[in-house]
């Protein structure tokens, strides 16, 4: 190992088909999935909405976010995470969630560890890592956060 070199602590997050990978400081909270219809006349990304420490987040499907189905985890087996915003809207919307299809498990990633790769990307993804052989997905938050503004923008 290179004496210069850093971990960085992660979170592997299941959604429907793959991984989304993120830094442990994204991550306010994990919590158990309780569905929530997201009402008529809603985008279909939104699963609902999440009362959380005082505040109604809207909960972010990041499958239907990049094109592809709404999956509502089934089974005990879903979970939501509230995430630090970082977007320039931060201060209207502080945080934000995403519906997982499993529970996240925390990963110690090396530089090394990681490489980029070629790949099509959908509007919810910044990019495709290999991490240790496997896919991961690097989500694009700065789309996510302007999906959750609009949600939060709903709810009102």
């Amino acid at each position: 190992m290179n004496e210069n070199s850093q971990a960085l602590q992660c979170v592997m997050i299941p959604v429907t088909g793959r991984q989304l990978l993120l830094p442990n400081v994204s991550i306010a909270e994990v919590v158990d999935f309780d569905s929530a219809d997201a009402g008529a006349n809603t985008p279909d990304w939104l699963v609902g909405h999440l009362d959380w420490r005082g505040l109604r987040l809207p909960v972010v499907s990041y499958d239907a976010a990049n094109g592809g189905q709404l999956v509502v985890p089934g089974d005990n087996r879903g979970r939501i995470i509230v995430l630090n915003t970082i977007g320039p809207n931060h201060t209207r919307a502080p945080f934000m969630a995403l519906v997982t299809q499993g529970i996240p498990s925390q990963a110690r990633l090396e530089e090394e560890q990681m490489r980029q790769l070629d790949g099509e990307n959908g509007p919810a993804d910044l990019m495709q890592v290999e991490v240790d052989g496997d896919t991961a997905w690097i989500p694009n938050l700065e789309y996510l956060e302007s999906l959750a503004l609009e949600g939060t923008e709903t709810a009102s």
